[in-house]
């Protein structure tokens, strides 16, 4: 069990979006979980996986993914479930922080871009891993 004090947050490695590790805090060896706090104006990576499989629950706010070129936005409890092979990003356009849950499985061999090779940064990212969604104006994090 992980208290919910007890959680370690911290803001991701390319888009310094307020997350914290569920399945590793709990040695969960076989799905990636994390909740995610996007602030307004905040998104999450446009990435896609090798294998895993993301099951998407916004939890507080009101949610805004891309999942290719289409774009969805989801209410509290909401749930999205994404393949590996699609393209997706989380943002916030709006006034309030919006708080996902994220629970991915299998769970990805290499989880930290700072552990990947040029080869999977570009299947992973083939915008790069700061490209922020036309919503919030493009282009690229410069946080």
């Amino acid at each position: 069990m992980l208290s919910s004090r007890d959680a370690f947050w911290r803001p991701s490695n390319q888009m310094k979006v307020e997350n914290t590790d569920l399945a590793k805090q709990l040695e969960a060896e076989t799905l990636g979980a994390r909740y995610w706090r996007l602030h307004p104006g905040q998104a999450s990576t446009w990435h896609r996986h090798f294998e895993m499989h993301e099951l998407y629950v916004l939890i507080e706010g009101e949610g805004r993914v891309r999942v290719d070129e289409e774009v969805l936005t989801l209410q509290p409890l909401d749930t999205l479930l994404v393949e590996p092979e699609h393209m997706r990003q989380l943002f916030n356009d709006t006034e309030t922080d919006s708080l996902w849950l994220v629970v991915g499985a299998p769970r990805e061999a290499i989880a930290s871009t700072l552990e990947m090779s040029e080869e999977q940064l570009a299947h992973m990212y083939p915008d790069g891993p700061k490209a922020l969604p036309p919503e919030l104006g493009g282009g690229a994090f410069d946080g």
